[in-house]
């Protein structure tokens, strides 16, 4: 009859520790990337009473309820946060501690630290890829630190190419204004210092020398001589364009694509064009062609105009924002509208989430039971995706913990009660000696 005392008081027990974490799940209702646990209850062993074996069993009561946390998907609602993410799927963001531990977290709410780190709200440091000396983000080196450029100034980038889609009037007539058209090239040197090419065009008169042909047209191209050290007495380039009779370029040829020309010697220092070459070089290209060998120019019976026009190189640029993108990539956006990938997230595979010690802060750790975390590329390797600009929200179902906080405070009071009779019926059995 005694044991009933330790039964319940095991029931007691059993249920406080459920309703602790029922608490800590609605505690933490709102915490980004919390997964809610579950209580799992376990009998402990049983005693036989009786000659006959096993025919009287009477259990101790119960033992201290194991917690579960279940790693299920939480919603991904979108943020304002431009350094926000989110994973769809499994996996979980590598984190670093202050001891330099390797933790792991599902909280995407990241941001910069002090010294230009990307940080957790707590302070550990994510872990991922960084662009190195040339510019490039190796994948297929060791994860690290994530280093943010803070109020970085791109530097310009000298044009050494350009190309203008466009249209001359096939009803032009030369020597009439009609007959002539000139467009601006607005190009780059190596301080960032603008430029402006000027393509002139203009129809020839048919003649024996064009084969009496009214879709011959010459070019010029030419640059203002205050921008040069010594004024040009000819222009930049020369050349003739030959349409057929549908308005299509036949010359030059697709097999001849471009027009190259040199720079002269700028008049504020700076080079221009592609320095890339051994030796270097101030020459500049002009596409005629795209790479699939279209023409980029027409003539056709309509105004001559530009349609579209691209010039490769930029100004010097300020930075204007670093944003954490789909799929985990770190972007510096810059003024000139450039984007340049500054860092690649990494994450990492648990196949036994459920092994994993939390230790506060959004953060976990392995235990001696978790099995080796595979770190790499989101969206790869069983990892989930990143999706930028969101957050993961909190897995915690509140109409699911109050359900189990009614069950399990009802529960207490039972367990309360078989104590209160057990003590009643103490007392009557030391009452039957009187």
């Amino acid at each position: 009859m005694f044991t009933a005392f330790s039964t319940a008081l095991s029931g007691l027990d059993a249920n406080t520790t459920a309703i602790d974490v029922v608490s800590n799940n609605l505690a933490n209702l709102n915490t980004t990337g919390y997964k809610a646990s579950v209580v799992s209850f376990q009998d402990l062993v049983t005693e036989s009473i009786g000659a006959g074996l096993g025919a009287t069993q009477v259990g101790f009561g119960t033992g201290t309820p194991f917690t579960v946390r279940e790693f299920s998907q939480g919603a991904t609602p979108a943020t304002t946060g431009l350094l926000d993410g989110a994973i769809q799927g499994d996996g979980f963001f590598v984190i670093k501690d202050s001891q330099g531990a390797q933790d792991f977290t599902r909280a995407g709410n990241f941001q910069v630290d002090d010294s230009n780190y990307l940080t957790t709200q707590a302070g550990q440091r994510v872990q991922g890829w960084a662009d190195n000396a040339s510019g490039v983000v190796d994948t297929n080196q060791p994860i690290g630190d994530i280093p943010v450029p803070v109020g970085t100034l791109q530097a310009p980038i000298a044009s050494k190419a350009f190309s203008v889609g466009m249209n001359l009037n096939a009803a032009a007539v030369a020597g009439q204004a009609t007959g002539t058209f000139s467009t601006p090239i607005n190009v780059f040197d190596s301080l960032g210092n603008t430029h402006t090419l000027t393509l002139t065009f203009a129809k020839e008169v048919p003649s024996a020398a064009n084969n009496n042909s009214n879709t011959t047209w010459d070019y010029t191209v030419s640059i203002p001589d205050a921008d040069l050290t010594t004024p040009q007495t000819a222009p930049l380039a020369t050349g003739t364009l030959i349409f057929d009779a549908n308005g299509n370029l036949t010359s030059p040829s697709s097999t001849t694509p471009d027009v190259t020309f040199t720079i002269p010697t700028l008049a504020d220092g700076a080079v221009i064009g592609d320095q890339s070459a051994t030796p270097a070089s101030n020459d500049m290209t002009w596409h005629l062609y795209d790479p699939t060998g279209a023409p980029f120019m027409t003539q056709y019976q309509a105004l001559s105009a530009p349609s579209t026009t691209t010039v490769d190189g930029s100004a010097a640029a300020s930075l204007t924002n670093v944003a954490l993108t789909d799929g985990g990539k770190i972007v510096a956006n810059y003024s000139n509208g450039t984007n340049v990938i500054v860092g690649q997230l990494a994450l990492a595979s648990v196949p036994n989430p459920q092994s994993l010690i939390a230790v506060g802060n959004n953060a976990f750790q392995a235990s001696a039971a978790t099995a080796l975390p595979s770190i790499g590329m989101p969206d790869s390797g069983g990892r989930g995706k990143v999706l930028g600009g969101c957050l993961e929200a909190s897995t915690v179902d509140i109409a699911k913990e109050f359900t189990n906080l009614i069950v399990f405070q009802r529960a207490y009071q039972v367990n309360t009660r078989v104590v209160t009779t057990v003590d009643q019926i103490s007392q009557d059995t030391v009452n039957l000696k009187q």
